[in-house]
């Protein structure tokens, strides 16, 4: 009886395991950003009068925090995206998006709507 229910407890703390490590991998890098919503972002932030963030010296990466002095703003409707969850910066009139809650680059686009993965 007593290995039966260590087995038991066992597999029960096995199968907790799986179920939080799959959890864990669930995140931004997930979502599929296309260039169309790239260039989406960018006649949005032009039409809304956002204003962009500019340093020669600042190549947003994914993976990095954005600086508190760099403006972020609510993702465009038309992302269809979980309200509050990402929001955008532009960064030398480059769309960068970023996790709301830590502002860590999750996607970035090139000048010619290109960029990092995810």
């Amino acid at each position: 009886m007593r290995k039966s229910l260590f087995s038991l407890a066992t597999a029960a703390a096995l199968m907790a395991g799986v179920g939080l490590a799959q959890a864990q991998t669930t995140s931004a890098t997930t979502t599929i950003w296309t260039t169309d919503q790239g260039t989406a972002m960018r006649e949005y932030s032009t039409t809304n009068k956002h204003t962009g963030f500019n340093d020669p010296k600042m190549v947003p990466a994914e993976g990095m925090v954005l600086p508190s002095d760099v403006t972020i703003y609510p993702l465009p409707a038309t992302m269809k995206m979980p309200a509050g969850q990402y929001s955008y910066a532009m960064i030398n009139n480059n769309p960068v998006v970023v996790e709301t809650t830590t502002r860590k680059v999750v996607h970035t686009w090139g000048p010619n709507g290109t960029g990092g993965g995810g």
